[in-house]
C-alpha cells in the first residue's frame, strides 16, 4: 500500500474511505460468503441471516485501515488497536532480554489487549532493524492476566534504532487466538507503523519501555495502531487523566 505525507499545517482535506480487507482474511470471508449463499439456496432463511451477520463481522475483524503514523524520532507508536488495561515494571521476557536483546533491568511494560471487534492487524512501534523474532508455543488463557504474557502462545520483536535504542514488543494469543501470523523476518528494516503481523482472533501485545521512557497513554485509555503515541524515548514526565 502506497504511502503519503501528512501534517498538521492548515489547509487541504481528506475523505473518509472504507477500510480494506487484508489479504490474509480474504479467503475467510469467501468460505463464510459461500456458507451464507447455501443456507439462502436451502432455504434455511434463519441461518442464512445468522451467517449474514457473521460473514459480516469477519470482514469487520479483518479490515485493514489506513493509518497516518507521526514520524518523531522519539516516539514510540501503539502496535495495536485496543485497551491499555495494564503498565507495570516486570523483568524483560528471558527470550529477548540479555546484551543481544533489550537487556535484563526491570523495565515499564504497556499491555493493549484487543477485543474481537477492534482491528488486529499489528505495526512496529519504532523504526529500526528486527533483531530478534522469537516464536513460543504455548496456551490459550485469557489474554487480560498478566500470566498470559509467560503461558500462552506469542511472539518476540526486538526492533534497534540507529541510534542503538532497543524496543521489544510482545503478539500474546488468547482464548480465541489461534494462530500468530508473521508478515516480516529477521533482519529486516522496518519504519514506524509498518505493518508486522496479526493475531487472528486474538487478543493482546505488549510493549516494553527503554529506561528512562515514560508511557504518554493512561490506564483505559484506547489506542490506535500505527497513530498512537505509547511513549516518547528519553522523557520521564508522567500523566494523570480523568475517566468521563
Amino acid at each position: 500500500m502506497s504511502s503519503s505525507i501528512s501534517s498538521n499545517r492548515p489547509g487541504g482535506g481528506i475523505k473518509w474511505h472504507w477500510p480494506s480487507i487484508h489479504p490474509e482474511g480474504r479467503k475467510f470471508v469467501l468460505i463464510a460468503a459461500i456458507v451464507t449463499l447455501c443456507f439462502w439456496l436451502l432455504g434455511w432463511e434463519i441461518a442464512g441471516w445468522l451467517m449474514l451477520g457473521i460473514t459480516a463481522w469477519v470482514a469487520a475483524f479483518f479490515r485493514d485501515p489506513v493509518r497516518v503514523t507521526p514520524t518523531a524520532s522519539d516516539v514510540v507508536i501503539a502496535p495495536a488497536d485496543g485497551l491499555v488495561t495494564q503498565i507495570a515494571e516486570v523483568a524483560p521476557p528471558p527470550e529477548i532480554a540479555g546484551a543481544d536483546g533489550i537487556g535484563d533491568a526491570p523495565m515499564l511494560r504497556v499491555s493493549i489487549f484487543m477485543s474481537v471487534f477492534d482491528v488486529h492487524i499489528n505495526r512496529t512501534p519504532i523504526a529500526g532493524t528486527l533483531r530478534k523474532i522469537v516464536y513460543i508455543p504455548g496456551k490459550f488463557l485469557n489474554a487480560d492476566l498478566d500470566k498470559a504474557s509467560e503461558e500462552n502462545e506469542r511472539q518476540h520483536f526486538v526492533v534497534e534504532r540507529g541510534d542503538g535504542v532497543r524496543i521489544g514488543f510482545t503478539q500474546i494469543a488468547g482464548l480465541v487466538a489461534r494462530r500468530i501470523l508473521p508478515f516480516v523476518s529477521m533482519g529486516q528494516d522496518v519504519s514506524t507503523g509498518q505493518r508486522i503481523g496479526l493475531i487472528r482472533f486474538g487478543s493482546r501485545v505488549d510493549v516494553y519501555l527503554p529506561a528512562g521512557t515514560t508511557p504518554q497513554v493512561l490506564l483505559g485509555q484506547r489506542t490506535l495502531a500505527g497513530e498512537t503515541v505509547v511513549a516518547r524515548i528519553g522523557t520521564a514526565d508522567l500523566l494523570d487523566g480523568i475517566g468521563q
